[in-house]
This record gives structure tokens, sequence and C-alpha cells, in this order.
């Protein structure tokens, strides 16, 4: 571990023991407010504090093990011993620095994702039908809740376009539905043998995913009603005699800056407004949140966050089995899999590769 971090987590170690001598001063506990802050603090140093006395511990057990390698009848057990250490202390330390990563307010959001058919007609359509049980069946894994909020269906199956609300309790690191999938966004390829193609030829599609997080309603950007369109229409899809009879289905559009969201998925023209809405706001503040990005290129640069939508992000090559992220240059031959939802290693890789992308920066910024 680079020494700038574990001064870091020394200074919290420092700091844990001082909570805890604070916590029980009665000024404190006689000010609301104060011990309520006190108390969240505390309990976010102390997760830190115990990985890294676990981490200190597992390095104390490696050099004692280390050093009975010499002698014979303990060699066996020494070395058996060094290779457990070795394998905790890393593990450890890739967790402390995930850890020491600035947390992102929205990372515990719920997450919109939009799911767009690109170039390859209909087989793009049936691919981004792909991507959309891929991340319903990882999320189903994660214990999340899924809920469509509109589809644009394909003739031959698959989807134009697709919105998919995702919501669910943050992990032990504290990071949810919006802090797992935010770095799907971006253009994914597919190379494979369409259903449609009589001669067995593998050809390459694609289609964009953008990720937002649902807007905490405390914090929402304010939209002027009066700078709202609102238009509805009859629904498609399935949905039986009813979604030929009644306009249900709402299309919000936010005149200042063009942008349009829409549901049909509920049969209440009232509940589509209300989800139409909460995608539009989500949609203004991606707005917003890119153009903060784009003043200060520093912060996006690299292999993570370009928020480019454009940049072709990922393949997934059928043929060979392979899926590759090409912002950290990442291969595995598990595509079938990763399509059936087994997202994780490729979602822990990428929150790595960001995290040491902020610590570098970090780093570099510290006196």
């Amino acid at each position: 571990m680079k020494d700038f971090l574990r001064q870091t987590l020394e200074r919290q170690l420092l700091r844990f023991d001082e909570l805890d001598a604070l916590l029980s001063a009665p000024d404190v506990v006689s000010d609301m407010d104060r011990f309520r802050k006190l108390t969240r603090e505390h309990a976010e140093v102390s997760a830190l504090s115990a990985q890294y006395r676990r981490l200190r511990q597992r390095e104390d057990d490696l050099a004692q093990a280390q050093a009975l390698l010499a002698e014979p009848e303990m060699r066996e057990l020494a070395e058996e011993e060094v290779a457990a250490a070795q394998a905790d202390i890393a593990h450890l330390d890739q967790a402390l620095q995930l850890m020491l990563v600035p947390k992102d307010p929205d990372d515990t959001r719920p997450a919109f994702i939009e799911i767009r058919a690109g170039t390859g007609g209909d087989e793009s359509a049936l691919f981004a039908g792909d991507l959309l049980r891929m991340y319903t069946r990882y999320a189903e894994g994660c214990g999340w809740r899924c809920e469509l909020i509109s589809q644009s269906p394909s003739e031959l199956g698959g989807y134009k376009e697709v919105v998919l609300r995702i919501e669910g309790a943050p992990d032990a690191q504290g990071v949810g539905a919006f802090g797992k999938l935010r770095f799907e966004s971006g253009g994914h390829r597919v190379q494979r043998v369409p259903a449609t193609e009589a001669q067995g030829r593998i050809h390459t599609s694609a289609c964009t995913v953008a990720v937002l997080a649902e807007p905490d309603e405390a914090v929402a950007v304010q939209i002027n009603p009066a700078e709202l369109r609102i238009d509805t229409y009859r629904a498609s899809g399935a949905g039986g005699q009813h979604i030929n009879k009644t306009d249900s289905a709402v299309r919000v559009t936010h005149l200042p800056t063009g942008i349009v969201a829409e549901c049909q998925d509920d049969r209440s023209q009232h509940r589509n407004k209300a989800k139409a809405l909460q995608v539009l706001s989500a949609r203004i503040q991606e707005k917003e949140r890119s153009e903060r990005a784009a003043k200060d290129a520093a912060l996006r640069k690299g292999l993570i966050g370009s928020g480019d939508r454009s940049d072709r992000i990922r393949t997934y090559n059928f043929p060979q089995g392979r899926l590759t992220d090409h912002r950290i240059g990442l291969t595995l031959y598990k595509l079938g899999l990763i399509m059936e939802g087994q997202l994780g290693e490729v979602i822990s890789a990428l929150q790595v590769a960001r995290g040491a992308e902020q610590l570098a920066e970090l780093e570099a910024a510290a006196p």
C-alpha cells in the first residue's frame, strides 16, 4: 500500500479514537444535531478502522510466517500461512482503497437505464432486448426491484428504445443501483450471427446505454410547469383491450432544452405522467452533470468517466464467447454467464479502476 494511503488510514484511526471520546462528552450528547452528525461520521470511520486493523494484523501474520520458513519442520505450515496472508492482504488493500474513494451522493440513488438500438437494424433491436434482460437479471441477483418505465418494441422482437428503473438497498460500502451501474453508459457493440442471417455471416451491431441517477426529491432540479408540453396518446404493445381505448400514455417535453420523456407502462395517465416527470428530471440533471464535467475535463479524463455516450465502451463477441471492456482492457471468456446477469466481475473491475484514478488525483493534490 502506498505511503499516502497508509498515512490517510493512520489519521482515520486517530479520528476514530477522537470520535469515541466526543460521543461520550456531555456537551455533545445534549446537542442532538451535533450528536447525529458525529454518529454518522463514527459509523463511516468505524468500518474503515476495522478493515485497516485487520490489514495490519494480517501483515504481522505474514511477517511471522515468513520468519518460520527457515525452520524445516514448520516450512509447510508457514508456506500455507504466507499464501493465505498474502491473499487476505491483497483483498483488504483493494477494499480499503475503495473505501477511501470520495463518495458520490448519487451512488445510493435508484437508477434509470435507457437502452436504444443503434446501427444494425433489427439485430440491434434484438441486442437491446438482450441487454435489458442482462441488466434485469443482474438487478434481481442483487435483490433489487425493476420497473419498466417505457418501451418501443421492434417488429421482430427486442426494442427500439426501452427505459428501466432499478431500485434497491446499497451494499456494505454504501453503493446502490446507480453507483454499480453508472459505468454502463456508452456504446455497446455486438458481434454475432443474427437470427435473420441465412448465410451464417457474423454481423456487427450496436446499442447505446445511458444510466441516470433518479434525483432526490429534496434536491431535484426545479422544473417550471410553464416550460413543459404534455401530450397524451394511446399506448402501444401488449396490454389487452384497454390499451387501445384510452389515451393513458404520456409524453413530456421540456421546452427550454428539448429533452423528452415518456411513459406508457401504467394504465393510469396520472401515474404515467408522474413517472415521465421523474425520468425527465433525471435527464435534465444528467445534462447539467455532463456540462459541469465538460468544464473540468481533468475529473473525467482517463479510462472511466468520459461521459461521451457515443464512445464504444464494450464489445460482446458471441462466436468467441468473449466480452471486452475497452476502457480498462478487461477481457473475459464467459459471455454466456455475463448475458445471464453475472456482471459482478466486470462492475467490480470498473469500480476499482475508477477508485485508483480518484486516489491518484487525491495523492497529486495532497500537500
